[in-house]
């Protein structure tokens, strides 16, 4: 009878080739997992950077703050990103012959956001730059970047104080112009947060100045001032000779600062620089801070709505300004701006220094305004009236713009009647109340019957 085969060499054989396999899938195991986890580790320390940039590189205004949320407009794409530069450059080509190609700082403002898309609309190059800080709702500034960008207007979100975000975006893009509108805006504000109205209409303007000088060819600048630098002047109305060295407020005179900067740097380094006298600027996509927008919405809440008097009983009045105007003016102010002088941070020869009044030349009472919205929203205010308190604020303001008319035809056209009544058109569409406004018509409708 035959004896069973030998198992045991095949058995051991066997286990020898387990044994080898293993160790090959716990190797390769290994390999993996250490792969994975290097990977992950250089994804964790790149998130980390991007989402927390050094503070030296974003300490800056705040209408322009860079945001400590990793965004793709960023400064995060400083020195690379083909995407972003392409980006960059496809917004800023003018569509014109001889157009002009505009950076436009406060892009996602209330009057940078009109001029972005005149100066588009009729073929310039416009690139933007903004940081949607929360001085007022950032939501607004988005849906003005939304608006914007179905346009092909792109804008950069960043910081005046980078130097390094604003010489990458000169090195991508040689613009012709530079429509300087980012500020830190409000006259009452500066009581609460003066060093923001220093960090960005003082430290802000400078550091663009100090990038403009430098670049090849220098820019032309047209940059917004403000009617606020009358301060306590009482000749009316006012004129760009009269005095602007009594200041009433600190936003006042972080603008007047401005101004004498401005002159500086045409004097020494050959910058063409004009700058412009706001007078209350109102419209639709406006500013929330502003009495108008605000009125609006108390009356529409039924809240009570403060009218300002004067210590000796006169009423506050103001040369309110319809934002279409002010757009025509920024716009007649870029086309008359001559070139600068300058080459290589050397002033060549003379440069162009400007300043203008852009206002309505029609002051009208604050009680006015009111009861012009009252008419629109057919809804009654609770008027509450007070003294001004001293907060800033100056009592009456008039524009005289006869040097504007002469250099660049402006002309406002616009009346506070018909202004407003496109501001309440666009506010009841925007917040989405039409069906409250027509409601409370009804109503006031059936009252009076």
């Amino acid at each position: 009878m035959a004896s069973p085969p030998d198992t045991s060499k095949l058995d051991r054989y066997n286990s020898y080739i387990r044994r080898v396999n293993s160790t090959k899938l716990l190797n390769a195991s290994s390999k993996l997992l250490f792969r994975a986890t290097l990977l992950i580790a250089l994804l964790l320390i790149l998130l980390f950077t991007l989402n927390y940039p050094p503070v030296a590189d974003h300490a800056s205004s705040p209408h322009l703050h860079t945001t400590s949320n990793f965004n793709f407009l960023s400064s995060a794409f400083v020195g690379g990103g083909s995407a972003w530069e392409k980006q960059i450059r496809h917004s800023a080509t003018p569509r014109r012959p001889n157009g002009f190609s505009v950076l436009v700082t406060g892009a996602g403002g209330f009057v940078g956001s009109h001029c972005s898309l005149a100066l588009k609309k009729r073929g310039d190059g416009v690139l933007g730059l903004d940081n949607f800080n929360t001085y007022y709702d950032p939501t607004l500034k988005r849906s003005r970047q939304a608006m914007l960008l179905k346009h092909q207007i792109f804008i950069v979100e960043g910081d005046l104080n980078d130097d390094k975000l604003l010489r990458k975006l000169f090195d991508v893009v040689p613009f012709t112009h530079v429509l300087h509108l980012a500020a830190q805006a409000g006259v009452r504000y500066a009581m609460q947060n003066p060093q923001s109205y220093v960090a960005s209409n003082i430290a802000g303007f400078v550091s663009l100045l100090e990038v403009c000088k430098s670049v090849n060819p220098q820019p032309a600048i047209v940059w917004a001032s403000s009617s606020s630098v009358y301060g306590l002047n009482t000749q009316n109305p006012f004129s760009e000779s009269h005095r602007t060295d009594q200041p009433a407020s600190l936003y006042a005179a972080t603008k007047k600062a401005g101004e004498e900067i401005a002159h500086t740097y045409n004097h020494i380094y050959g910058l063409s620089l004009t700058g412009l006298r706001f007078f209350t600027v109102y419209g639709p996509w406006g500013r929330p801070d502003m009495a108008y927008f605000f009125f609006t919405k108390d009356i529409l809440q039924g809240k009570p709505v403060n009218i300002y008097q004067t210590v000796d009983d006169k009423e506050v009045a103001r040369d309110f300004t319809y934002i279409d105007d002010i757009v025509k003016g920024c716009l007649g102010a870029l086309d008359t701006a001559e070139k600068s002088t300058g080459s290589g941070g050397k002033k060549k020869a003379p440069a162009q220094l400007r300043v203008y009044n852009l206002g309505n030349t029609s002051p009208v009472p604050v009680g006015k305004l009111v009861s012009i919205l009252e008419s629109l929203l057919s809804v009654k205010a609770k008027k509450h009236v007070i003294k001004m308190p001293r907060n800033g604020d100056v009592p009456y303001t008039h524009a005289n713009v006869s040097l504007a008319l002469k250099d660049f035809g402006y002309k406002p056209t616009t009346d506070l009647a018909t202004g407003l009544r496109k501001f309440v058109k666009w506010y009841v569409n925007y917040y989405g109340i039409e069906s409250r406004v027509k409601k409370e018509t009804k109503n006031v409708a059936e009252d009076s019957d």
